[in-house]
């Protein structure tokens, strides 16, 4: 198992809420997140609105994720090659232009599905190479022992951003169907304007010249990632959970509904679940230092074995958006501790590649799970469908209670 190497300071470090880089990268990050998380909520409004077809609307939610898909691995490989920075900035100004297209577009009364889709599917493929940029970037701007306190505050970032971001898109349409949009490109501007004002690299100094073409620089970070059992373990894990989390979301709407929960009902459940993931992105750092990587990967997988349990029988709406909403919190502390440890013991050189690697298997999982969630609920109901996700969430954790490489994993921390 690769360890960590920790080196001492060599002066006093600046805390994070004073690193004026991190700083500006991460408040820039949230704006832009609440900008692009109300258009991807307004996005199938609009289509809507435009054709009255609920399978346009499928369309352009499909095309917006395919890049998440197709691009994963060539845009690990160039955010390792290019200088990360500019790459995230001509990501946000081709970002900015389209959604102003489609503003420009409505003012004008030209507006066409075709444009909707090709700004959908490029907004979404720049996306994919400012998100792994971004990630790479983390541990060259922020100081030594911080990283797992920074991942802490992009998780909480995050999360805090799409709870403020998803009622805002539906609100802002209601107002103008153009307002989403126009919202989403100034949040692309405040991104920029941060990007522009960092001091610092977002790469290490690059001292050997790369080699062989693209499937080679992939192929090298792939290598890589096979060669770290705890890394692949978790990975694969991570792809497991994503699954039941996403087809659990279909499956406890359905829940609530059938215990007589109204529309807000369902909304005040999924903000709670969203205020269950902040908090535990607030104090993933506390269990980061007071657990091992190990505890925390074995404990996680069980808890949310358990809580699956308490939903299967969940008979009141309170207790199911309570479990619900704590399964939500287990997910960041999981996320910085593996996440910070996987930036710490991959190569700069390779960051990119292997955060395109763990990305795609991961993130893989989550059409299949919305799929299996609908299916399920079709042919057995939704507490027989939620039982059945039990089963597979109890196997996960025996998984990672008796894989060799989680268990012998003696890297306990990547802070010191």
């Amino acid at each position: 198992m690769t360890t960590v190497a920790k080196s001492p300071p060599d002066g006093p470090v600046t805390p994070l809420h004073r690193n004026r880089d991190f700083m500006l990268l991460w408040s820039g990050s949230a704006v832009s997140i609440v900008g692009s998380t109300a258009s991807t909520v307004a996005y199938p409004l609009l289509v809507l609105a435009l054709t009255g077809s609920a399978s346009d609307a499928g369309i352009a939610g499909f095309f917006a994720l395919l890049p998440t898909l197709l691009f994963q691995l060539p845009a690990g490989a160039l955010v390792d090659r290019w200088n990360r920075k500019r790459l995230m900035i001509w990501c946000d100004v081709l970002r900015c232009l389209g959604a102003a297209s489609i503003v420009a577009a409505m003012v004008l009364g030209e507006l066409r599905l075709a444009h909707i889709l090709v700004v959908g599917f490029a907004e979404g493929t720049f996306s994919v190479f400012y998100g792994l940029a971004a990630h790479a970037a983390v541990p060259n701007v922020v100081g030594p022992g911080q990283l797992r306190q920074a991942l802490s505050h992009n998780e909480a970032r995050g999360r805090a951003a799409t709870m403020l971001g998803t009622p805002l898109g539906g609100i802002l349409f209601g107002v103008g169907r153009s307002v989403p949009f126009l919202l989403d490109a100034v949040s692309y501007l405040v991104a920029l304007v941060g990007l522009l004002l960092v001091r610092k690299d977002f790469e290490a100094e690059r001292t050997t010249r790369r080699t062989g073409g693209m499937a080679s620089q992939v192929w090298e970070g792939l290598v890589w990632l096979k060669d770290q059992p705890f890394v692949r373990a978790t990975t694969l894990l991570v792809a497991g959970s994503n699954f039941l989390f996403r087809a659990l979301f279909l499956i406890v709407i359905v829940m609530a509904t059938a215990a007589g929960a109204s529309s807000a009902g369902i909304g005040i459940m999924v903000g709670a679940a969203g205020a269950g993931g902040v908090l535990g992105s607030l104090t993933a750092t506390w269990f980061g230092r007071r657990f091992s990587l190990a505890a925390l990967v074995i404990g996680a997988n069980w808890v949310w074995a358990l809580l699956m349990g308490v939903i299967v029988y969940a008979d009141h709406l309170v207790v199911l958006t309570v479990a619900y909403a704590a399964m939500w919190f287990v997910g960041p502390v999981w996320n910085v501790a593996v996440g910070s440890y996987q930036l710490a013991i991959t190569p700069d050189r390779l960051r990119g590649r292997v955060l395109a690697a763990t990305s795609m298997l991961s993130a893989g999982a989550l059409p299949i799970g919305a799929l299996v969630g609908g299916l399920l609920l079709d042919a057995v109901g939704p507490q027989r469908a939620a039982a059945a996700l039990a089963v597979w969430m109890v196997l996960l954790a025996c998984a990672a209670t008796f894989s060799r490489s989680v268990r012998r994993s003696t890297a306990d921390s990547v802070d010191s």
